[in-house]
């Protein structure tokens, strides 16, 4: 009896396990030959799909954070880029603005009122000199250019001054504005002669020597004045400023006379020494 019933249960699992293999074989060659489960399928493939969705969820949004990653910091190293770019078109942009100014520098000097046949050089400007109201200036040519003391410095618009020290390499240049300068100057106009000595302010120059009673004859406000020649520390007929301010002065017996001169003093980077 114990026999028996030891051996019904495994006779029973293999009917079972060949039945479900028959069954099996049996549904997949009718599948392939009806294709009666694929309504089946497409349903089940329906059920599925949230269970696969929620699955790959956390790979996917894993590889989104990666590539927003990833794009965030190319975007900040193109932004990067782009930010250097500009820094150095602004500089760049800066440079063509010095190039320009120095060209426009250059042919103001090129136009400036010299005679035929006088001999000129260029010099650049080193230093100002602004101290105590002096008004001088340092430039880059001395003794070893020929440059000599009393020499007449100009701009391209007039007289700026004249050297007062010489060394090797550079040269001192004390400007019309220095209160030490004195030049002999003309009025166009009137052919009125009288001295423009410097006061010590950077745009001023002071006219000597002009009574109160001439002073609707011999000068007005507007007038050119240009170097006289006399002394002969600066040739003839240069440009030096232009009268601004005609005051009678009924306690004395000169008038206050001002002009603006018409170089360009201050500001210059080059300028021509004039033999």
């Amino acid at each position: 009896m114990k026999k028996a019933v030891f051996h019904r249960p495994k006779q029973a699992l293999s009917l079972r396990l060949i039945v479900f293999i028959l069954a099996s074989i049996f549904l997949i060659i009718a599948d392939h030959r009806l294709d009666y489960l694929r309504i089946v399928r497409t349903h089940l493939l329906g059920l599925v799909y949230p269970i696969q969705y929620l699955v790959n969820l956390p790979i996917k949004t894993g590889q989104w954070l990666s590539v927003t990653a990833s794009n965030r910091f190319l975007l900040i190293e193109e932004i990067d880029k782009l930010r250097a770019e500009k820094q150095l078109l602004q500089v760049t942009l800066q440079k063509f603005d010095a190039l320009k100014n120095e060209n426009e520098r250059l042919r103001r000097l090129l136009g400036s009122p010299l005679k035929v046949g006088e001999r000129v050089q260029m010099a650049e400007v080193l230093a100002v000199e602004l101290e105590h109201s002096r008004r001088k200036i340092t430039i880059n040519k001395g003794k070893n250019d020929g440059v000599i003391v009393n020499q007449a410095v100009i701009d391209g618009h007039g007289v700026m001054g004249q050297v007062i020290h010489v060394g090797l390499f550079s040269s001192t240049v004390m400007l019309i504005t220095d209160p030490e300068h004195e030049l002999p100057v003309q009025v166009v106009r009137t052919g009125l002669r009288t001295i423009a000595k410097g006061i010590g302010a950077v745009n001023r120059l002071s006219l000597l020597g002009i009574s109160n009673t001439g002073l609707n004859t011999g000068i007005k406000v507007g007038d050119l004045i240009v170097t006289s020649g006399a002394g002969e520390k600066f040739p003839k007929d240069y440009p030096v400023g232009t009268v601004i301010d005609v005051t009678p002065d009924i306690g004395q017996p000169f008038a206050s006379v001002q002009a603006l001169p018409r170089a360009v003093l201050e500001r210059n980077s080059e300028v021509l020494l004039v033999w």
